[in-house]
């Protein structure tokens, strides 16, 4: 197929001096991902087949991920022009719809695969939510296009979301959006109803505070909580009217954005944490979201900052192939990015970033200039202990750093086995770093090492926090083959300070001798760095954008560089430092203590003379080079930690 350029208009540096994005350049996006994607559907318009691997669903289901989360991206588009569609989008939706519901489960060119329960055909009824917003977005073009026999036969397909099980998490939600769209024209029932109350009673009982959701049961936080927790009930309750819904669900999200808002990179980047990464700018969703509903803390022009800088920096980092298709990936394709159940129409969740097109062109967040966003003000440190995570801004560079203490990805039945999931086990993430893969050493980890094998950290249990920092603890846990250690955990602490990370680690219960080891931040480059990497007094890893530091202050005997030929998402192949020391005959257990740099800065200073440390029992001071100390006190219960000035 020929190439489709990406036309995008001029820039307007007057209007958004940080972007140069309007909404004229979101329309031009949309547009142009549309066509592209048009141009893979099956002749009756159902299916969209992306080129790619196939997801574990097959290719039929990923023909309908295809079709509904794109069908998705029209809804928005045309529904904010109010109707206007002069590439056709709706016209070849709404054939599709009435050609892929005809005889559902069918082994055909066109028919749709039918809802099933999680597990079992599950993936449909995550698509179905796509198709009922859509519609829901679109009636007047779409729904009431369709002759009663087609409208019978689409509620009949849809109603298999409210009939089957859901996966116990965000999955809910898609049989209450499916209700929400068939309430809305007029064919709502006690099934309809049920599927709503059900989704809203389990959603209060995930809720945790300062506006985070767990994704189901367990401690599970991640961009879920923005682009499906918050989106689908309270834009169900604004397309609705349902003020009290509203009055319920709103401060919720108002209080997440506070927080949010600052894990966008001042290149627009968001956080590189959670699953499902290849959804790229439909973590602005919430964003969006929050600007519709009037439920945001955020200044129009800091919202528009923040939404299009995320759209402009996939953009320009290769998200689209030269045919304009979303690959499977972070920019370009990456494999570890992804997930089993990511499939070719996969990325197309990014839609949800279009929420935006929902308000008029005369709204202020496309009229207003653009504002900085929160991470180009002072710097920041914000510790969210409901989640669990600690943000750290700097203004000096723009990166964030997202330290984890109580984000992972295990529902309370399950057991423990390793590996961790990379995306969710590290101790640290930041908007300019990815993970390394689940077969390499694990960047910004601590393990205990005992029959050659190392240990996995995976429940991540909150142990305390204060405004700069948090504390966790886990239990060790080895491959197959490797030691249980029942009684053995380790507690770790990270306190933030600038671009600095003060980490420290208390290990009970570990048989003496132990070896202990704690890796640093990964960097993305080039093999030819390696010989450089090792600096006197700190380990140093220099990369095109950032350089990773770390310093061992306590307990640590050696350092090296370790090799991850994996790569990461921001690079295929990486360094990360690495220090290791030995768990001593401490009753009360041994500590490690290192100090830890992420940064965009050029030349950054060194780590050594910025802090010492003394050590006495399970009491460490910390003593700053501004002559003020931090003094961290490990005991039963938890660490405190107290501040004392110069």
């Amino acid at each position: 197929m020929p190439e489709l350029p990406l036309p995008l208009p001029p820039e307007d540096r007057t209007l958004s001096p940080y972007t140069g994005y309007t909404r004229a350049h979101w329309e031009a996006v949309a547009d142009h991902l549309l066509q592209s994607a048009l141009r893979y559907a099956t002749p009756g318009h159902a299916l969209i087949d992306l080129p790619g691997p196939p997801s574990k669903s097959g290719v039929r289901s990923d023909g309908l991920e295809g079709f509904a989360r794109t069908f998705l991206l029209a809804a928005l588009r045309t529904a904010g022009a109010s109707g206007k569609d002069p590439h056709g989008f709706l016209e070849r939706y709404t054939a599709g719809l009435a050609r892929g519901t005809r005889t559902p489960g069918r082994d055909d060119t066109e028919s749709w695969p039918e809802i099933g329960h999680h597990g079992i055909q599950g993936q449909p009824m995550v698509e179905s939510a796509s198709v009922a917003l859509a519609l829901r977005l679109t009636a007047p073009w779409t729904w009431d296009a369709l002759s009663a026999a087609d409208q019978d036969r689409v509620e009949r397909w849809l109603r298999g979301a409210l009939t089957h099980a859901p996966a116990p998490n965000n999955w809910y939600l898609f049989p209450l959006t499916v209700a929400g769209f068939l309430e809305s024209v007029g064919r709502g029932d006690a099934e309809t109803r049920r599927a709503i109350e059900r989704a809203l009673d389990l959603l209060d009982g995930w809720y945790q505070g300062q506006g985070w959701y767990s994704d189901g049961d367990g401690r599970s936080f991640d961009h879920y909580n923005g682009w499906a927790l918050h989106l689908y009930p309270l834009l169900h309750a604004h397309l609705a009217g349902d003020r009290t819904l509203l009055d319920r669900l709103g401060p919720r999200l108002h209080e997440f954005l506070d927080g949010f808002a600052l894990l966008f990179d001042t290149n627009g980047a968001p956080i590189h944490h959670g699953r499902s990464l290849t959804y790229r700018f439909g973590a602005t969703a919430a964003v969006a979201l929050g600007a519709l509903t009037g439920t945001t803390p955020l200044a129009p022009g800091t919202t528009r900052r923040i939404l299009s800088g995320a759209l402009r920096h996939f953009l320009d980092r290769g998200a689209l192939t030269e045919d304009g298709i979303l690959t499977l990936g972070w920019y370009g394709p990456h494999a570890a990015t992804l997930q089993r159940y990511s499939g070719p129409g996969s990325p197309y969740w990014a839609s949800k970033g279009f929420l935006a097109l929902l308000l008029p062109p005369e709204n202020p967040v496309w009229t207003a200039t653009e504002a900085p966003a929160p991470v180009e003000g002072p710097d920041r440190l914000l510790a969210l202990p409901a989640p669990g995570l600690l943000v750290q801004t700097t203004t000096r560079d723009g990166l964030v750093r997202l330290h984890n203490h109580g984000s992972y990805k295990l529902d309370s039945r399950e057991p423990e086995r390793p590996p961790g999931d990379p995306l969710y086990a590290r101790l640290a993430y930041s908007t300019r770093t990815g993970p390394t893969s689940a077969a390499n050493t694990p960047d910004n980890h601590i393990a205990l090492e005992a029959r050659g094998t190392r240990s996995a950290r995976i429940r991540i249990n909150p142990l305390g926090h204060g405004p700069n920092w948090l504390a966790s603890w886990h239990r060790p846990v080895f491959p197959e083959g490797g030691p249980v250690l029942p009684s053995s955990r380790i507690e770790s602490l990270t306190l933030a300070r600038g671009s600095l990370e003060l980490r420290v680690h208390r290990t009970i219960g570990v048989p003496p001798g132990t070896p202990v080891h704690h890796t640093g931040w990964a960097v993305a480059l080039t093999p030819e760095a390696a010989s450089e990497a090792e600096q006197p007094d700190e380990i140093r890893i220099e990369g095109p954008e950032v350089t990773s530091q770390f310093l061992g202050l306590y307990g640590w005997q050696t350092r090296r560089v370790v090799r991850a030929p994996q790569g990461t998402a921001y690079g295929p192949w990486a360094l990360l430092p690495e220090l290791t020391g030995t768990v001593g005959d401490h009753g009360s257990g041994t500590v490690f203590a290192a100090l830890a740099s992420l940064t965009a800065e050029t030349d950054p200073p060194p780590l050594t003379g910025q802090v010492t440390v003394e050590v006495d029992h399970l009491v460490l001071t910390a003593r700053w080079a501004d002559d003020t100390s931090t003094v961290v006190h490990l005991g039963e219960g938890g660490p405190t930690v107290s501040e004392h000035p110069a």
